[in-house]
């Protein structure tokens, strides 16, 4: 590392719900940087289970470890926010690590050394091992930023998802304290959002190995909420309203939201049939006025005509195959 001893000071959180089965190995993980200049933020969201004692006996031998124990349980996003308003403002970099993954050693060394570089990039991101695949696509090498605009334009109109999980990236603490809320508190999703925004201004640093952790397991906000739910469209639909027209002009993002919007209905119907679920139409619909759109009832009915064909005509094989 070419810093020598000249180390920024960098904020590290960790919302931890429950989070006793891998707790352990996320704050290790942090323990053995390479990078020595740092606080840790644990913050506790009223947990039931032992993840406060665990907190208590790291912070007990780490004078850089503290605990932020919450009032009163909030929904993820929420409490996302609620962390980022717990880093110190001395600290000229903010990195998140989820209780549930982990990085190598060499990771924030790596992140703040080329911050450090390019003074214009607001946030760092990297390889990271997403359970047993590497993600995401990268830059070309041995390119290490890209200007902001044109990342954004990749990402609406090629699907170029450089930004992968909130555990792999390092951000400017002056883009997190200078906002009331980093994450959109309605949108699950909002960890994209976060990042067009702040873009806007900045440009994207990128450190060409692997430098995160982030684990695939059934209690997982992904397999529990977003792979049963399908939220990811509605995180896309969003960050267009919010942020297509400066990235892609107003027209283009209009295009694109209707071409979304088609795909979407048939998605959710198909998932609200095939799962049996009330609660996964209820949440689509919900979702659409939370945007201010009308609900389109003719591509509903649509949609639901052509997904309840396709399961009659399974049951239909099925029985075959059993008589």
């Amino acid at each position: 590392m070419s810093l020598n001893g000249n180390e920024p000071f960098v904020s590290i959180i960790t919302p931890v719900y429950n989070g006793e089965k891998f707790l352990r190995e996320c704050i290790e993980s942090v323990l053995v940087q390479e990078y020595k200049n740092w606080e840790y933020v644990l913050i506790n969201n009223c947990s039931t289970d032992s993840s406060l004692q665990i907190m208590e006996e790291y912070a007990e031998n780490d004078s850089r470890i503290r605990i932020h124990n919450n009032e009163e349980f909030l929904p993820q996003m929420q409490n996302l926010n609620h962390a980022f308003r717990q880093i110190s403002p001395d600290s000229k970099y903010c990195k998140v690590v989820h209780d549930d993954d982990w990085m190598f050693p060499e990771c924030i060394a790596r992140m703040v050394e080329l911050a450090e570089k390019y003074p214009t990039a607001g946030i760092v991101g990297s390889y990271y091992l997403d359970d047993t695949i590497v993600r995401p696509e990268g830059l070309r090498y041995p390119s290490h930023l890209i200007p902001g605009k044109k990342l954004g334009r990749d990402y609406f109109l090629n699907g170029h998802t450089i930004f992968g999980a909130p555990s792999n990236l390092l951000i400017r603490s002056d883009q997190i304290l200078s906002r009331e809320e980093v994450y959109d508190p309605d949108d699950i999703h909002s960890d994209h959002g976060a990042c067009l925004d702040i873009l806007k201004k900045h440009d994207f640093g990128f450190v060409h190995q692997v430098l995160t952790f982030s684990r695939r397991h059934p209690d997982s906000h992904t397999n529990k909420v977003a792979n049963v739910y399908g939220t990811y469209t509605v995180g896309k639909i969003k960050n267009l309203m919010a942020h297509g027209s400066y990235y892609i002009g107003t027209e283009a993002a209009g295009q694109l939201i209707a071409s979304y919007m088609d795909q979407y209905y048939r998605k959710f119907v198909r998932r609200s049939v095939y799962r049996f679920s009330k609660d996964i139409y209820d949440y689509h619909i919900r979702e659409i006025r939370k945007m201010g759109i009308d609900v389109n009832y003719l591509k509903i009915m649509k949609n639901l005509f052509f997904a309840l064909i396709n399961v009659k005509l399974v049951f239909s094989y099925v029985g075959k195959k059993l008589s």
